[in-house]
């Protein structure tokens, strides 16, 4: 349930969760209703901003994975809106990977978004695509290093966006993509640097319908910088607190947040 100070929703928006788990060495799978965050938790903000795991929270569809010591897949379906006179028919496919064979890795991001008009329109209204494709090259000299974490990666993003009633064939935005973690006991660094063509070709249509990926990747160059301090990092309590700074279009933004999860499912020892 979310919430929101000053909603005069009482309760909030509810999404229930309710899905079927396989788990067993190499696989995983799921199909119902479930935490988004089991499928998309390691995709870069360029797929989907940080308010996403808030407003649309859960997955509705499967997720298989497949993962053993140097090798990662995973490919998920996400059924996100049932076409009615009010509602476009949304649907996502993706797919993530990871090759790690010692301290030098490679990273593939897919996804495609289906986005249709509502049933018996007024006005007709042209059926989007948006995909969005990346592939990251890095190394995680962690295991080398006195750093808890220390790992840097970089590579090609693009996104590609069409309509197809409108015959005008794909836009294609191209760019360079930069993430670089570093971590000392409680105290850690993430960044994030953007470089190329100005994403999300027809958000000014649909906005945040069409598109759930952070707004800042319309711009030509763009950077985040999480500075944070962990106060606790345990399965049952996480308390983090970020400090970020955005650069963009000439202009610094500044953000803070303070993220406390409990996890029931360890019980409630933190507590005590």
């Amino acid at each position: 349930m979310l919430f929101e100070f000053g909603s005069n929703k009482i309760p909030g928006d509810i999404h229930p969760i309710a899905y079927y788990k396989y788990d067993k060495e190499p696989f995983r799978f799921f199909m119902g209703a479930f935490p988004r965050d089991n499928a998309v938790s390691h995709y870069p903000r360029i797929f989907f901003q940080d308010s996403v795991r808030y407003y649309r929270p859960n997955i509705n569809g499967i997720l298989t994975e497949y993962s053993t010591d140097h090798l990662f897949l995973s490919l998920w379906l996400d059924w996100t809106g049932r076409q009615t006179t009010e509602h476009h028919e949304t649907f996502f496919v993706g797919f993530s990977g990871k090759y790690k064979p010692g301290l030098f890795y490679i990273q593939p991001f897919f996804y495609m978004f289906h986005f249709a008009g509502v049933k018996n329109p007024v006005i007709d209204e042209a059926l989007h695509d948006n995909l969005v494709v990346s592939v990251l090259a890095g190394v995680d000299l962690s295991p080398v290093t006195f750093f808890d974490k220390l790992d840097i990666n970089a590579g090609w993003v693009s996104g590609f966006d069409r309509a197809r009633a409108d015959m005008t064939g794909w836009f294609v935005q191209p760019g360079f993509l930069s993430e670089t973690r570093i971590e000392y006991r409680h105290i850690g660094l993430f960044n994030t640097f953007y470089k190329g063509e100005g994403q999300m070709y027809y958000y000014n249509d649909h906005d945040n319908e069409l598109y759930w990926g952070d707004p800042a990747y319309r711009a030509k160059t763009y950077n985040r910088s999480d500075f944070y301090i962990q106060f606790a990092a345990k399965k049952s309590l996480n308390i983090r607190l970020i400090y970020s700074l955005h650069f963009m279009e000439h202009s610094i933004y500044h953000e803070q947040v303070l993220k406390l999860s409990v996890n029931l499912n360890d019980g409630f020892n933190c507590f005590r």
